[in-house]
């Protein structure tokens, strides 16, 4: 059965123009990164070209936090972030996950600031379900990787 554009939801709004959409995809490309993309960017060794941030509480960040992140509250932004960051570095923050907003709140602040910063997709939840390694309060940590969230095997390709 053919859907008319009117019957159809994905179509009742057609897409955009072309140029429209890569300058659309590009700009949110220059806000976000995902859990695969810093994942690779850390371990390829030797300096990634960023700094991590965790952006949750001090309980949070015992309970799990991506190796090597820097542990910088949103709430503490504005009285820590001149003295654990570098204007001249790019910043990349992450919170809980999808469902929470901490992560954009801590980058809208960090650039109110004047730094170059990036949100990492997924946070802290997506980096366990894709079976990265993270370390707690108690030692070091890692999951099964959820094959919802990323391949068991291999790399997803995109």
């Amino acid at each position: 059965m053919i859907h008319t554009a009117s019957e159809n939801p994905v179509l009742r709004v057609p897409p955009a123009d072309p140029a429209e959409a890569a300058a659309h995809f590009r700009a949110r490309l220059a806000f976000h990164t995902d859990v695969s993309d810093v994942a690779g960017a850390l371990a390829a060794g030797g300096d990634p070209g960023f700094v991590l941030v965790d952006s949750r509480s001090a309980e949070s960040w015992e309970q799990g936090r991506v190796p090597g992140a820097v542990h910088l509250p949103t709430a503490l932004v504005a009285e820590r972030a001149g003295r654990l960051l570098d204007r001249s570095v790019p910043v990349v923050t992450y919170c809980w996950g999808p469902g929470c907003d901490g992560a954009t709140r801590a980058a809208l602040a960090l650039a109110e600031l004047g730094y170059r910063v990036k949100e990492m997709l997924g946070g802290f939840e997506y980096w366990a379900r894709e079976g990265l390694p993270y370390e707690t309060g108690r030692g070091p940590g890692r999951r099964d990787t959820d094959p919802l969230t990323a391949p068991v095997a291999g790399d997803c390709g995109c």
